[in-house]
């Protein structure tokens, strides 16, 4: 293979790899996003155990508190744990898959820039 379609070859390579990095930090950034929403949430169940069944609770929607029964909300707040815990799963499927094909783009890279450096030699 000649030199010039080797490094053609090898920018197509690294420019699929800073891809495939740029994707695993959103996914990282979406993870660290929903722990955060999971440790919330978590509080706000906690908080919820804590009170008596005649509390008063209040449900922000809008700019408008509205009343909202203590059962009803903490199944709302399962439900969202529920999901938050199934998305967090699907975005570490989602980041080790990106682990295993940016190793395998590394691979192909090294292997390139070595096929460089040996037609530079000759």
């Amino acid at each position: 293979m000649a030199a010039t379609q080797i490094q053609s070859q090898a920018e197509e390579e690294v420019s699929k790899l800073k891809t495939l990095e740029l994707d695993r930090e959103k996914y990282m950034q979406n993870r660290q996003e929903l722990e955060m929403k999971l440790s919330e949430s978590t509080n706000v169940k906690q908080e919820l155990d804590l009170m008596d069944d005649d509390a008063k609770i209040f449900k922000l929607i809008g700019a408008v508190l509205v009343r909202q029964d203590l059962d009803e909300a903490k199944s709302t707040v399962d439900k969202r744990l529920q999901f938050i815990e199934s998305e967090i799963k699907r975005v570490e499927a989602n980041i080790t898959d990106c682990n295993k094909k940016t190793d395998a783009q590394r691979e192909k890279v090294t292997k390139l820039m070595q096929a460089m450096q040996a037609a530079a030699k000759k």
